[in-house]
């Protein structure tokens, strides 16, 4: 939704910027990353898609039908499995925050994000994909939603003051990411003290989410984000197909 190696480098779609993403052959359907029965659609999409610490080629999905994808994206039935007040009530926003929604593909978690921060706070929702981003814009103005902004972000930059965010949000989006500790790096600069970076992603078992050879363990996401400097922990929580991992950028340094 939104990755790094052109990003989210996402849906970095972003990743969020530093994100990567299919085959030169289609998968197998049991290894096709699905979601509401679509290839490769987590959820949250990610335009360019890196794998990684994998060792595939990384190569960019085309994102730009957005109809399709928010079609896929904001399926009501995405509510019941992706849990969207659960995963932004563990985000412990204040009003005032600024939360950044880095993937952001459709815009799917943002109302959930604006409605925490306040009209006070603000929403910064990134993603490397240019039609996403234009639906997004229409979205936002349409929903009156002042508080949120949408931007294009290149695969490995989010374009994001040092020390100008207290929170990020990344879902369904991090085992796109090429070079995630360099990565996780980058984005801890852009956090003010205590701030912290979430990742929610597809756990091994789900039935939905990227083949198996992208799949990471909350523990491996765990030691990444570490390496890029944060404190991680993995939070307890109810998602079905998911896990939540949370890491803080230390108050003193």
């Amino acid at each position: 939704m939104n990755d790094l190696t052109r990003l989210h480098p996402a849906c970095l779609a972003l990743i969020l910027l530093a994100c990567g993403g299919a085959d030169d052959e289609p998968a197998a359907p049991e290894q096709r990353e699905t979601a509401g029965g679509h290839d490769h659609a987590s959820g949250h999409p990610g335009a360019a898609h890196g794998h990684g610490h994998h060792d595939h080629a990384a190569h960019r999905h085309d994102f730009s039908d957005v109809e399709r994808f928010a079609a896929i994206f904001d399926d009501p039935e995405r509510d019941e499995w992706q849990r969207p007040a659960e995963v932004v009530a563990l985000l412990a926003l204040d009003e005032g925050m600024t939360v950044v929604d880095l993937g952001a593909g459709t815009g799917y978690f943002v109302p959930h994000l604006a409605a925490a921060v306040g009209p006070s706070g603000r929403v910064l929702a990134l993603d490397v994909e240019e039609a996403m981003v234009a639906h997004m814009r229409e979205r936002f103005d349409e929903a009156g939603l002042e508080h949120a902004e949408a931007r294009t972000v290149a695969p490995d930059d989010p374009g994001l003051e040092p020390a100008s965010v207290d929170r990020i949000l990344v879902v369904d989006t991090w085992h796109h990411v090429a070079e995630r500790e360099a990565y996780a790096a980058r984005l801890r600069e852009t956090l003010r003290p205590g701030g912290t970076v979430t990742v929610v992603d597809f756990t091994a078992d789900s039935p939905r989410g990227p083949p198996p050879a992208m799949r990471l363990t909350a523990d491996e996401v765990s030691a990444e984000l570490a390496a890029g400097g944060l404190e991680p922990a993995v939070l307890e929580e109810s998602l079905p197909w998911q896990y939540v991992v949370r890491a803080r950028r230390p108050v003193t340094e």
